[in-house]
């Protein structure tokens, strides 16, 4: 590039605009990628937000639910002792009314 002409000059001018605006246009070309992936990460962070409740909600019911079972079995355990107590209880009763 000659510039100490005006010629020369307005050709080197031509020149850094034509380079400036494929800096621009890569510029903006880049800037819409960033914009895409920050999407995306906030995308998959939602979404592994969700996914962690959903695991969390899942897992309570699943306590809940032992819980109760538990529960359940213990009642009928406590039941079928107190029904073999009776049951062993009748034969004396029948034996002292005999007497």
């Amino acid at each position: 590039m000659n510039i100490s002409t005006v010629a020369g000059a307005q050709t080197a001018i031509a020149s850094l605009d034509s380079a400036l605006a494929t800096i621009n246009s890569s510029r903006a070309s880049l800037g819409a990628y960033q914009n895409r992936f920050a999407s995306a990460i906030t995308s998959l962070q939602t979404t592994t937000e969700n996914l962690s409740a959903s695991r969390s909600r899942i897992e309570d019911t699943d306590f809940a639910a032992e819980t109760a079972s538990l529960t359940r079995g213990q009642i009928l355990q406590q039941a079928g002792t107190a029904i073999l107590a009776q049951a062993n209880s009748l034969p004396n009763g029948v034996l002292a009314l005999l007497r």
